[in-house]
């Protein structure tokens, strides 16, 4: 069974040689590899943190609709959480 999800991800550009469009443009084809019908890609671009946690001060964050079932999308939770450029990540279903 099929759903929408909305995800919020938050990646860590501090000090890579990637910009941030090659990591999103990386996520969304592991996203699409997965199974995953990708909707509408938002890049709300940098922001900065009211704290500094882990001593990240800022993230680029990305705003992704997609259409999964649950099984893909706790196999892409698991792989983004081994991601070094994915700080942090939330998936919320609409």
């Amino acid at each position: 069974m099929t759903r929408k999800y909305e995800a919020m991800i938050v990646l860590d550009t501090k000090g890579k040689e990637e910009s941030a469009e090659q990591l999103v443009s990386q996520i969304s084809h592991d996203m699409e590899k997965a199974g995953m019908k990708l909707e509408q890609i938002d890049q709300l671009g940098k922001r900065k943190f009211p704290t500094a946690p882990r001593h990240v001060e800022s993230g680029y964050f990305v705003s992704i609709q997609f259409e999964s079932d649950t099984a893909a999308l706790d196999t892409l939770r698991g792989k983004l959480k081994l991601n070094d450029n994915v700080y942090q990540q939330y998936y919320q279903r609409r």
